[in-house]
């Protein structure tokens, strides 16, 4: 583990103790799934402390841990997690804009990673998750993504429908072994599933899985770092050379 972990892990128990101790709500900043996986190490010396992760809508990846509850602390207290909407000014003449032609853009701010969390777009519009007290200068200062010109607001709506979209697959495996699934979600070979595993880029729920072995329960959300990711809903049938149907749902 090292010694930027261990910080982290600290970090995070002393806000879980101030919340406790001193009867009010804290927060992480944005956290992303290294982050989350080492959270995942200090869990259990977190009994008796209520936390929620949230990372301003269902399906977020990168989240913020709250420390408290409302029925422990006597108020209330929501994620300080604004929502900004950036579109472009004309969609006619605008680039093909991706997750990081809009991160590479914030960041150009001067933005730190953990202030924001999720890039979701949707026909070309960018919605941003950010910690609140940011919200605003992104709005006022994000002029322009690549080479198109940009009307950016802070909102309170999303759009209708499923923000995080996903698309049900069926894969065939030799077993649920996680490194088979992952191979066959994305096309892959097992042997380059397989080095994901060594090379420290596969999540379940937030925590980093190292054994190629592992077998995701179901309802389990995986994540692997320049692939994907995709919620894990079991084995459905079998083929008949006696194969697993195995059913995912894989975020677009």
């Amino acid at each position: 583990m090292t010694a930027e972990n261990e910080l982290l892990k600290k970090r995070f128990l002393e806000l879980a103790s101030k919340s406790y101790n001193s009867g009010i709500f804290t927060f992480t900043d944005f956290l992303g799934l290294a982050e989350q996986s080492a959270f995942s190490e200090i869990k259990k010396e977190l009994r008796g402390i209520h936390y929620e992760a949230f990372g301003g809508a269902e399906g977020a990846e990168r989240v913020i841990i709250r420390f408290g509850s409302e029925e422990e602390l006597g108020y209330s207290l929501p994620f300080p997690i604004s929502i900004i909407k950036a579109e472009p000014i004309s969609q006619k003449y605008a680039d093909k804009l991706t997750h990081r032609d809009f991160l590479g853009a914030i960041l150009n701010l001067g933005i730190e990673r953990d202030t924001l969390g999720d890039i979701v777009i949707i026909d070309n519009v960018g919605y941003i998750f950010a910690l609140e007290d940011i919200a605003t200068y992104i709005a006022e200062n994000l002029t322009k993504v690549r080479r198109t010109d940009m009307k950016v607001e802070v909102t309170t709506e999303l759009p209708d429908g499923q923000l995080y979209r996903t698309e049900r697959k069926t894969v065939q495996a030799n077993g649920e072994r996680l490194d088979a699934i992952v191979a066959k979600v994305f096309s892959l070979s097992r042997e380059e599933a397989q080095l994901l595993f060594k090379k420290r880029l596969v999540f379940a729920s937030g925590r980093e899985i190292e054994s190629t072995s592992y077998i995701p329960k179901e309802g389990e959300k995986i994540s692997v770092r320049g692939h994907g990711r995709f919620i894990y809903l079991g084995t459905q049938s079998f083929s008949k050379k006696g194969k697993m149907n195995i059913a995912v749902e894989i975020y677009k």
